[in-house]
């Protein structure tokens, strides 16, 4: 079983492949896994909402999980995204991936219903109580419509419920108060590559990444710089993955980054309603921005 002390550094947020009728290309989906650990990266994270999980049948979602850990062979440790907003079926979902291998979850913050900061302490609290799992809570307002307070944060966190924090607020403030308030006790993940250099100026640790879907190997050495506080160099690095940070989110995440794949011929850029394929200005974009990473 992987330690929590594991899950720092690089985690990919992993794109699935679909074939054309829809279906989940399994053996991409082997290479795919094969190709982020042999670029470097730290951890997986499928099933998240890059991966179009939503869109996937309970019986996908564990085989998905069970094609990422056999492919993996404990090489690197992965987190399972397992969210929602209905507290009973998260834990339902939860078991059902703790029989499939599950030992560590990515779970979203309940969107749509915006419950208060004791519903969502609960919320977690009951997830944890029943399921058993380690948790990493994932907060982005952009896609809940509500906050996860830094104050709520730091209880979740004493109270041993959770042992990581996905931090996609977008606010530096609200991040550099939760490492403020927790310290060392909570592993404080970027969820927007383009965050992280200031994240880990404040005491982060790494990120779940989408770029590293497409870029595994050079956010990977990003990230060593970033881990020995090598901000010169950190900032050498990020100049050229700055507009890839920015092309990957000019549609709805995952069009772009799985449109990206395309190109660089790492699966076929098929989605499942609601998404759809981007639009053509946005590969010439994508194409922009990748080409100097050709090669690399």
């Amino acid at each position: 079983m992987p330690t929590n002390s594991q899950y720092k550094g690089v985690g990919t947020a992993m794109i699935t492949p679909f074939a054309v009728d829809g279906s989940i290309d399994y053996r991409c989906l082997s290479d795919f896994v094969e190709f982020q650990i042999s670029n470097g990266v730290d951890f997986l994270v499928p099933l998240g909402t890059t991966g179009e999980s939503v869109t996937m049948t309970e019986a996908e979602q564990v085989e998905v999980l069970d094609t990422t850990l056999k492919v993996a062979g404990g090489r690197v440790p992965v987190l399972a995204g397992c969210g929602g907003n209905d507290t009973a079926a998260v834990i339902a979902k939860g078991k059902r991936l703790k029989e499939a291998g599950a030992t560590h979850i990515l779970s979203v913050s309940p969107y749509y219903n915006k419950p208060t900061q004791e519903g969502i302490y609960e919320h977690y609290k009951a997830i944890k109580r029943e399921t058993g799992l380690e948790i990493v809570l994932y907060s982005v307002q952009g896609r809940t419509s509500s906050n996860v307070l830094p104050e709520t944060v730091a209880r979740l966190t004493e109270s041993g419920i959770i042992f990581g924090i996905k931090e996609a607020s977008g606010s530096i403030l609200q991040m550099q108060k939760i490492c403020n308030l927790v310290g060392d006790s909570l592993q404080v993940l970027s969820g927007d590559d383009a965050i992280t250099l200031p994240l880990f100026a404040v005491g982060g640790c790494g990120v779940i990444s989408v770029a590293s879907n497409i870029l595994p190997k050079a956010m990977a050495e990003w990230m060593r710089a970033l881990q020995a506080k090598d901000f010169a160099k950190g900032m050498q690095l990020l100049k050229p993955l700055l507009p890839v940070f920015d092309g990957l989110f000019i549609e709805s995440n995952p069009i772009p980054v799985k449109g990206a794949a395309s190109l660089l011929g790492l699966m076929e850029a098929n989605y499942r309603l609601p998404m759809l394929a981007p639009a053509e200005s946005t590969m010439d974009l994508l194409r922009d921005v990748i080409a100097p990473f050709r090669g690399a």
